[in-house]
């Protein structure tokens, strides 16, 4: 069973709508480790609204910290340290999308970051969005996951910018499973459109 952790270049970039979509495609499970703020509109909700399929199962956090910060500061002002010992991938026979917090190495304490919640065998997918220094921190994202070995592939957010890509999928050679555009709204016939285009790319992954 596949193992696919979500991470962005940046924050906001995109990362739940696309764990919605791939959790859709895949009828995988859903699992946030670390959730910070919006408890009561949280990152697992979210996705749960958006999927249709009855076989995905959305797995708790591992964390969940009351304030929208990063998660080492916002564990601070709930007077707890996160242990990355404590955050056990939860047990399932499916596939199983892993959400991450913000970018690669936004810290989780004093000495990790999310990057040190991906696992060997997780491949991970890259959510890309286009501003200014986007290239930049796209290829430092792929740099950093290429050479620590794992299997890479990027997800384009938000309106087309052809050189930004073009020069994207030219240094990283990594596979692009397509973008998703800047929507009006997305509801579960959205999600459900997305799914059934990126499929066929999420099960060769």
């Amino acid at each position: 069973m596949k193992r696919l952790f979500i991470t962005g270049i940046s924050t906001d970039v995109g990362k739940t709508i696309a764990s919605a979509i791939v959790t859709e495609a895949l009828e995988a499970d859903y699992w946030k480790p670390v959730q910070a703020g919006e408890l009561a509109h949280c990152d697992t909700k979210k996705v749960q609204k958006l999927v249709s399929n009855t076989i995905s199962k959305f797995h708790q956090n591992a964390y969940a910290l009351k304030t929208p910060m990063s998660p080492h500061a916002a564990a601070a002002i709930d007077h707890l340290q996160i242990h990355l010992e404590k955050i056990i991938e939860p047990k399932t026979k499916n596939h199983l999308v892993i959400e991450g917090a913000g970018g690669l190495l936004v810290p989780l304490n004093d000495n990790e970051t999310v990057l040190d919640i991906i696992k060997p065998d997780y491949k991970v997918i890259i959510v890309s969005r286009h501003y200014l220094g986007s290239i930049n921190h796209t290829l430092l994202t792929v740099n950093n996951l290429k050479e620590k070995g794992f299997d890479v592939s990027i997800i384009f957010s938000g309106d087309e910018h052809e050189s930004t890509e073009h020069i994207i999928k030219t240094m990283t050679k990594v596979p692009i499973i397509g973008r998703i555009e800047e929507e009006p709204y997305f509801d579960k016939n959205v999600i459900k459109e997305y799914a059934e285009l990126f499929r066929a790319s999420l099960k060769t992954l």
